[in-house]
This record gives structure tokens, C-alpha cells and sequence, in this order.
């Protein structure tokens, strides 16, 4: 294990995603948590980005878990609310604890600020590191509605600047699938044009993985 270190905020903490055991063998839990594209409604495949992820994952020699709590509508005071509560029976024990969190749409539509999104996004942030949790931060995917895709993108550029003022790794999904027409094809087709189905939450997956995603989990 290595040892304590201090964190663009000032906390000290010990960095449990760059822990490793004597003979190599590796004990990890992964708590996903945020809104409906965390929970991947919509997918008829039941898998969402999360499962395609992880689908994907490997630590070699160990045991890898990891838990989905995302909740539709969920905010990001709603995260910040609950991650202990939730997320610490399922870290409880394990030697790499880590969170990932994606939230914002349904901050806009619930109408948080920009200031009180960065403020619930950098306490998540910030107690996590305290408790020696990695964190990894998706960002939102666009809408089809272009008023509330400007502020979606204002969301996206707040959590890109505390991630990157922590030193947290960060994936934008919002820049790429913007226009992109294959992620659009999929909002139209969808039941609620909001979700993704199959192609999309593919594409979010394909963002996580080459955007830091095997680095981060070492």
C-alpha cells in the first residue's frame, strides 16, 4: 500500500486504486452511481454502458465486483446524499474501493445551478478521496432537445474543472455524441426520446473504456 497523499483540496488520504497485494492477487469493488444512463434504461439488453464495461474489464488474478446504483431522476445532491450510505456496504472490506458517478440531466431538468452542481460534485469528490475511494466521473450524454443541450454542455465544462483540479479521471460524452448521427438515430427511435438503446449506450461504453478507463483501474 502506498503511502498518504494530499489532494487538490487539501486532504490527506491513501490512494486505494494504486494498491496492490504482495503476490499480486487483487480484491475489488466498484460502485457505479448517478441518474438513468447509469441504470441503462432503455437498453433491451439489460446491460446499459455500466454492463458493457465491465463485460470488458479485467484485473487479472482476483476478485473484481461491482454494484449499480443508479437511480432515474437521480441529481447530483441526490448522490452526494446517499453514496456513503449506499456505497459503503458495498466497498465495506475490499481493498481497492472505488466510485464511479454520472450525473447531470437531471440537473438540469430539476433546475440546479451550475454552482450548486460543482459544489455536490466536488464534496462527492473530495469525501471519497478523504476515505481513500478512487473516483471516475462520466459526464452526461446530449439530449434532442438543443435548449437544454446549452446547458448540458455548461454542466459537462463544471465537471470537467473540478475533476480536473483533483486530478480525477474524467470521460466527456457530451462533446462526441453531439451531432454524432448514429447516437441521434437511436434518441429518435427510442420510446421516451431521452435513453439510448443498444447502439447507444455501446457508444458511451466505447468512450469509457479508451478514455482512461484501463489506466484508471490499473
Amino acid at each position: 500500500m502506498s503511502g498518504q497523499m494530499t489532494d487538490a483540496a487539501g486532504n490527506e488520504f491513501t490512494p486505494s486504486a494504486t494498491f496492490t497485494s504482495e503476490n499480486g492477487w487483487r480484491d475489488v469493488s466498484i460502485v457505479f452511481i448517478g441518474d438513468s444512463f447509469v441504470t441503462g434504461v432503455g437498453d433491451p439488453k439489460a446491460l446499459g454502458w455500466v454492463g458493457r464495461v465491465m463485460a470488458r474489464t479485467s484485473i487479472g488474478e482476483g476478485v473484481l465486483r461491482h454494484y449499480n446504483l443508479g437511480i432515474p431522476g437521480e441529481t447530483s445532491g441526490g448522490v452526494s446524499e446517499r453514496w456513503q450510505v449506499e456505497g459503503k456496504r458495498r466497498l465495506e472490506g475490499a481493498a481497492e474501493r472505488r466510485l464511479v458517478v454520472q450525473v447531470g440531466q437531471s440537473d438540469v431538468t430539476a433546475g440546479t445551478s451550475i454552482a450548486r452542481h460543482r459544489l455536490n460534485l466536488a464534496n462527492i469528490l473530495d469525501e471519497a478521496s478523504s476515505q481513500g475511494v478512487a473516483t471516475f466521473v462520466v459526464g452526461p450524454p446530449p439530449s434532442a432537445d438543443a435548449a437544454m443541450n446549452a446547458t448540458i454542455g455548461q454542466v459537462v465544462d463544471a465537471q470537467r474543472d473540478v475533476c480536473d483540479r483533483r486530478g480525477v479521471p474524467f470521460v466527456d460524452t457530451f462533446s462526441p455524441l453531439a451531432g454524432h448521427e448514429q447516437w441521434e438515430s437511436d434518441i429518435a427511435a427510442s420510446v421516451d426520446g431521452t435513453h439510448p438503446g443498444q447502439a447507444g449506450y455501446g457508444l458511451i461504453a466505447w468512450l469509457v473504456l479508451h478514455h482512461g478507463w484501463d489506466t484508471w483501474m490499473g
